[in-house]
């Protein structure tokens, strides 16, 4: 994580997720929001490949450093 703060995986409550394991991501492919001090703050894949793992679990609270995903390069 770039940042603390919570770890949502859809842009609303009601929405899909944006990714699932599984799934192929490109670089600049939003992953998931990052709600800090009541700022959402899209978070995007570096690299193209491969959602392996998703590590927290929606509405959990992240701290900087922190694994998110494990993507396996493409």
């Amino acid at each position: 994580s770039p940042m603390v703060g919570t770890f949502y995986r859809a842009p609303a409550p009601d929405a899909p997720p944006y990714v699932e394991v599984g799934q192929r991501v490109t670089k600049g492919q939003t992953l998931c929001i990052l709600e800090a001090m009541k700022l959402m703050n899209e978070l995007q894949s570096e690299v193209d490949g491969v959602v392996r793992e998703i590590c927290v679990q929606n509405g959990e609270p992240v701290e900087y450093g922190q694994v998110l995903f494990r993507i396996e390069l493409e």
